[in-house]
């Protein structure tokens, strides 16, 4: 029988402010140690709201957000909503030109960012005369012996003349902002697609699709309770911290323990620093988790709940990762999820109680998963396809891109617009779904398909490999030649370890699809969202 669950015909904010009602005295935000109680957390964002209708933000505006995971950046997340703005959310990393024509873009005026990019903001400023900014610092809302050694260790931000953080909020004292009444189907946030690919588009996502995969992903998750805490390290710039993360966390009533600035390598500091219940994350947080001889004799049995999202999981990491888990006493496993921007983020996710290494789970309740040819008809059980799905967190559309948006989202014969992911995978007689390839990622070699996540299966259950990646490399003669990129563990021999993966990809894989190459890396380059950069391995 099919989940269903009632979503509420409210706006982001106005669902935290209910939680914030039930449960006043609770942690919401936890900052270096510093708490921010649910009744502080709506009395901040009040003032922002006020601060922003101070400066002239009006509904429907679109403000600019370029900030990695502080308080700040979490007040102005709701407080434009509360306002019945739109949060144009940006990676501080960004190139110039690209947080340019993000702006441009939504016609923003207001930009936050963090101060240590102040002088790339100024530059930007010269290029769209009516943007003003606001710099935010990462140590604003850090306790003062934790600020005052940022401030001796940290990077120094450049001097700029740019308006600080107390100085805008200064500027709506004495001011109430109005709780603006927004619809389900008002533009929330906007956010944007990865761009590993082609030009990263807008992804306008509502007021509705951001409550419901809250409340899509605690019923999910299960056994999730208020005052839980969730190490909160995925940014709030990308729809897994923005929709778990963030606002997930703010409608279960639990704690996010924000980090400004992460490192996989480091992670284990933060886990027995902060005990969290809740841990979500890329792959490579817990490829990293693997190797990492800290973890020796000590206990991991707080952690309750391990989702992994973003990119795939091969089945020989997760039972590497479940092995070492049970060592250090730890009885949950790593539940791997499936979804994209388009629709927050996950969209699927595997039971606790069920165990098969090679799904990623059941749609979230009231999401519907098909799988169809190329002409378009739906495939039975067990046979591959493009994926599809509809469901309440799926976008409104790409901003001001109509041809990209029909060309996602299409109507079908049953009458419901369905999302078209470009993903092949396919449904089990069970339900289960089973994520093959990104499409985008299909390697064309000799006129032969050949799909890179079924080698790098094969090469990630070597001992002695960390993590690894499979893309075609232009070849004059093939179209494209497959190339094996591999990160292996510190001492091994590469000339034995390169023989004995030709070996066991012989013996797996058909001979076309057999990598030409195999190159060992001491990383793999990551995308601004963490994800494995493929295109910088194809040169």
């Amino acid at each position: 029988m099919k989940r269903h669950l009632d979503y509420p015909d409210c706006t982001i904010y106005e669902l935290t402010a209910r939680t914030a009602e039930k449960y006043p005295e609770y942690c919401a935000l936890n900052y270096f140690g510093r708490s921010v109680s649910y009744s502080r957390l709506i009395t901040e964002i009040g003032r922002c709201a006020a601060a922003l209708r101070a400066a002239g933000v009006k509904s429907g505006d679109a403000v600019s957000v370029c900030l990695p995971n502080t308080p700040e950046a979490v007040y102005l997340f709701y407080a434009i909503n509360m306002t019945g703005a739109v949060a144009n959310m940006i990676h501080p990393m960004s190139a110039e030109n690209e947080i340019v024509r993000f702006v441009k873009l939504t016609d923003s005026r207001l930009i936050f960012a963090v101060d240590l990019i102040s002088d790339k903001i100024e530059r930007v400023m010269e290029k769209c005369s009516d943007l003003n900014a606001v710099k935010v610092s990462v140590s604003d809302s850090m306790p003062l012996h934790i600020k005052v050694g940022y401030s001796v260790m940290g990077k120094k931000p450049p001097k700029s003349a740019i308006r600080d953080w107390k100085s805008f909020i200064a500027g709506g004292s004495g001011r109430t902002a109005e709780v603006h009444h927004g619809a389900s189907d008002d533009t929330a946030a906007i956010l944007y697609s990865g761009g590993t690919t082609g030009r990263p588009k807008g992804i306008m996502l509502t007021n509705l699709n951001f409550n419901a995969l809250a409340l899509q992903s605690i019923e999910a998750c299960g056994g999730l309770e208020a005052g839980m805490k969730m190490l909160s390290v995925m940014p709030v710039f990308h729809g897994f911290g923005l929709g778990v993360c963030i606002h997930t966390i703010m409608v279960l009533g639990g704690t996010a323990v924000l980090q400004p600035k992460f490192s996989a390598a480091e992670f284990h500091k933060l886990l027995f620093r902060y005990r969290p219940d809740i841990i979500a994350g890329v792959p490579a947080i817990f490829e990293a988790m693997i190797v990492n001889k800290s973890f020796e004799g000590k206990k991991l049995d707080f952690l309750k709940c391990i989702v992994s999202g973003g990119d795939s999981l091969a089945p020989s990491t997760k039972k590497k990762l479940n092995d070492m888990l049970a060592e250090h006493g730890c009885t949950a496993k790593v539940r791997e999820g499936y979804g994209l921007t388009e629709c927050v983020t996950g969209s699927c996710l595997m039971p606790a109680e069920y165990d098969d290494m090679l799904s990623v789970g059941l749609p979230y309740p009231d999401t519907f998963y098909k799988v169809i040819d190329r002409e378009g008809n739906e495939l039975p059980a067990g046979e591959e396809g493009e994926i599809i799905l509809r469901g309440p967190s799926v976008m409104k559309g790409y901003y001001k891109e109509p041809e990209e948006t029909a060309a996602t989202l299409k109507m079908r014969e049953d009458g419901n617009i369905w999302l078209h992911t470009g993903d092949i995978g396919c449904i089990g007689e069970n339900g289960y779904v089973y994520f093959r390839q990104r499409l985008k990622r299909m390697i064309i070699s000799s006129g032969y398909n050949i799909y890179p996540q079924n080698l790098e299966e094969v090469i990630s259950s070597h001992s002695d490999v960390i993590m690894c990646a499979v893309v075609g490399v232009p070849d004059q003669l093939r179209g494209e030649r497959v190339r094996a990129c591999v990160v292996h563990k510190e001492g091994a021999d590469e000339d034995k370890l390169r023989s004995e993966l030709t070996t066991m990809l012989k013996s797996e894989i058909a001979a076309y699809a057999l990598p030409r190459e195999i190159l060992f890396y001491d990383s793999l380059p990551k995308t601004l969202v963490g994800k494995i950069a493929y295109n910088e391995l194809k040169s």
